[in-house]
């Protein structure tokens, strides 16, 4: 029964492992149609499961979303999209491809501009999101609704990528924005789509003529405002990432702890940060896929999101839970651009379980048997206890029911006193419960019934005792006895 039970369970378990591998499948329903206003930031998400696990790609009205598109983060199962303009509208494709096929999810993002011309026609003078409507009349001055975001002034950028200078402000009657650079106005073309309000700039492609101070001016009857910024376009130094700082350092941790190794890298543009673990020689079958780098095999872990550092610099984190014995040896943080590459190693020492690993005391009774074992075992040895104790009983009846025949069958007077003779082994079997004179009763029954029908009057015809003396004092009797053929 045991048997059946292993053999089903290890089919159960082929037949899940082998139905689970596929192509990708989508985990759960999404709203294709997305709907966001300029300025805030969505996530779409990309729900796709498979084993083996998928590689996720977005795609903008067929380009590829990369990271070089500053406000766009590629994320484990989705994108987001921070302070979305208008030019963002449009069809993202999430396509998620694995060695068995691929499945795409297509979304149709929707861009609401509030500060259109149409919305602004439709809403009575000083109406408007950016704008603070006082019911009676009241005169309020222009004032930045959003300070935290207007806080770094000073931008650096390298060529080719861009920037957005953000100065959304607020007032009564709604104020007007002006942006000027180097002093100077620019033109509708330069600010963007040529609409009346535009409350951030956005410079693309940027070019080192793209470098100078842009100020936004902002204004209505009851006072005005400004704001600044420095931007510096640096050109490309076609070189490699530099990992900056200590890290990663060779850390220790106890078992079962947590810690982590973190990685700077510094680039012109944003690199990929790529954290590889060395594969112990004899170690290779406990992994997917590894690489080979040199002489040694490393396995690709998974990486978190990179972060960008007020000092231009991007760093990334490896975080380690739960510290097992398997997780020590040497970790390498690779950073990458279309310039090439670096790396730095470090090594993580986990130290010994204190704990000794718990061993079961080993059961002293015999494994669990099957129930008709269980239930036979007894049953058998009660039925040969049971056979013993009945042969037991049957051979007392017949040593028994032989002296009831020889006490029958001879009168008192012919009762014969013991003599000594040689007994057969099945006389032995009795010679302990009946006498001499009762087993020659038995005999001469024996006799009669092998003569019949023949009947004897008178089975032994004379019975003499004789007397001997012997030298040495002792005196020796025995009997005679005659019988009648």
């Amino acid at each position: 029964m045991e048997i059946l039970w292993i053999a089903l369970l290890i089919f159960d378990i082929i037949f899940i492992t082998d139905c689970s591998r596929g192509p990708p499948r989508v985990a759960q329903k999404v709203a294709h149609r997305q709907t966001v206003k300029i300025g805030h930031t969505i996530k779409l998400q990309c729900p796709v499961e498979g084993d083996p696990p998928p590689l996720i790609m977005w795609t903008k009205d067929g380009r590829n979303i990369h990271s070089g598109w500053t406000r766009f983060r590629v994320l484990q199962q989705a994108l987001r999209i921070k302070e979305v303009e208008a030019e963002d509208a449009g069809t993202f494709i999430c396509k998620a491809t694995n060695g068995f096929g691929s499945v795409n999810i297509n979304y149709t993002l929707i861009v609401i501009d509030d500060s259109s011309a149409g919305r602004e026609g439709a809403r009575p003078p000083g109406e408007s999101e950016y704008s603070s409507t006082d019911l009676t009349g009241k005169l309020v001055r222009p004032r930045f609704t959003q300070p935290a975001k207007m806080r770094k002034r000073v931008i650096a950028r390298p060529v080719g990528s861009s920037v957005r200078l953000k100065c959304t402000a607020s007032g009564n009657p709604r104020p007007d924005i002006v942006w000027l650079k180097d002093s100077r106005p620019l033109t509708p073309e330069e600010v963007g789509e040529g609409r009346k309000k535009k409350w951030t700039l956005s410079l693309k492609n940027l070019t080192p003529e793209h470098s100078g101070k842009y100020t936004c001016h902002v204004s209505n009857r009851a006072g005005e405002i400004n704001a600044t910024y420095k931007v510096e376009v640096i050109q490309r130094t076609n070189s490699k990432p530099i990992l900056t700082g200590t890290h990663p350092v060779n850390t220790t941790i106890d078992y079962g702890g947590t810690t982590s190794f973190q990685c700077k890298v510094r680039s012109d543009v944003k690199p990929v940060i790529q954290w590889l673990k060395r594969v112990e020689p004899g170690d290779e079958s406990k992994y997917n896929s590894t690489i080979e780098v040199g002489d040694h095999r490393f396995v690709v872990l998974p990486t978190g999101e990179v972060w960008s550092r007020p000092d231009g610099s991007y760093l990334n984190k490896l975080l380690i839970t739960r510290a097992k014995e398997e997780d020590a040896g040497m970790y390498i943080c690779l950073g990458a651009n279309t310039m090439g590459y670096s790396f730095r190693s470090a090594y993580l020492t986990v130290l010994p379980d204190p704990k000794p690993p718990f061993s079961p005391i080993p059961s002293v009774l015999p494994p669990s048997l099957p129930w008709p074992v269980i239930i036979g075992i007894p049953a058998g040895v009660v039925f040969i206890l049971g056979t013993v104790l009945l042969w037991f009983c049957q051979s007392k009846k017949h040593c028994s029911s032989g002296a009831m025949i020889s006490a029958q069958t001879l009168p008192n007077g012919h009762r014969q006193p013991h003599r000594e003779r040689a007994l057969s082994p099945a006389d032995k079997d009795c010679i302990g419960s009946i006498t001499y004179e009762e087993y020659v009763a038995q005999q001469q029954q024996l006799l009669l019934a092998q003569a019949a029908p023949k009947v004897y009057p008178k089975i032994y015809s004379d019975i003499h005792t004789h007397t001997h003396s012997h030298v040495d004092g002792k005196i020796h009797q025995h009997q005679h006895i005659h019988y009648q053929c």
